[in-house]
């Protein structure tokens, strides 16, 4: 830029002359308008070039989101559906399990009945449920007895409970005559394969049960020894 400082305007007027100078000068002051226009509008172009190209890959970004968002709420769908599936499929595995349990406990209590050579012989106290009322402290039980004889016939007897437990720090039982209105009669059976005895009993309020003690008495008769069969089992109630 040194060489533009050696330009000497006075001598340039005086070598032109004052009209030459002023069209050489309006000269060069079109030349620079007439360049910055150029440049301007190149530069406006360039401006709405880009913006443009800008909005078309926004309008892009937003279809992408769109497909996105979407293609995730068709994935959130399927998995709540797979999710139910499974729900469902794990509800029909453990209803088929649990009906199976009970098949094979259907199955090994019949087995101990029609089956006696596989099992010890003799009868016993299968089961034993207690089942709660509507009413405080009272309760339904139910005594399940069978016989397994190769040479069957008729067990004759009857049936007694004792309910262990405690009342504060004192250990107690009661039997059930105590806590039932049940006859002897009631509580007898006579059976070739297996029979089932049902009652309802009271408790009292203070009495916090722990344990049923259970047993078949087999009376003497021409038929049958004296036997006693006992079978205790925790308290545990039935809804």
């Amino acid at each position: 830029m040194k060489w533009l400082a050696k330009i000497n305007l006075g001598v340039v007027i005086e070598r032109l002359g004052t009209f030459k100078s002023a069209l050489f000068l309006l000269t060069v002051i079109s030349l620079c308008l007439f360049t910055g226009y150029r440049l301007g509008n190149y530069y406006h172009h360039f401006q709405i070039t880009n913006l443009e190209q800008q909005k078309v890959r926004l309008e892009q970004l937003y279809q992408q989101q769109e497909t996105n968002t979407a293609r995730i709420h068709t994935l959130e769908v399927e998995l709540a559906v797979e999710q139910l599936a499974n729900q469902k499929a794990q509800g029909l595995l453990k209803s088929a399990a649990e009906q199976q349990f009970e098949v094979k406990k259907q199955l090994a209590f019949y087995e101990k009945v029609m089956a006696p050579e596989k099992q010890a012989a003799g009868l016993f106290v299968e089961n034993v449920k207690i089942q709660a009322s509507k009413i405080p402290n009272k309760y339904h039980f139910q005594v399940t007895l069978v016989q397994q004889q190769l040479k069957r016939r008729y067990s004759k007897g009857y049936i007694e409970l004792i309910f262990e437990g405690r009342e504060g720090n004192k250990a107690v039982k009661l039997k059930l005559e105590e806590v039932a209105e049940l006859s002897k009669k009631d509580l007898k059976f006579s059976f070739q394969y297996f029979q089932i005895i049902n009652g309802e009993f009271t408790l009292p309020v203070n009495f916090t049960p722990e344990n049923v003690l259970v047993s078949a008495i087999l009376t003497k008769s021409r038929w049958q020894k004296y036997a006693k069969k006992d079978k205790s089992v925790s308290w545990q109630v039935n809804q």
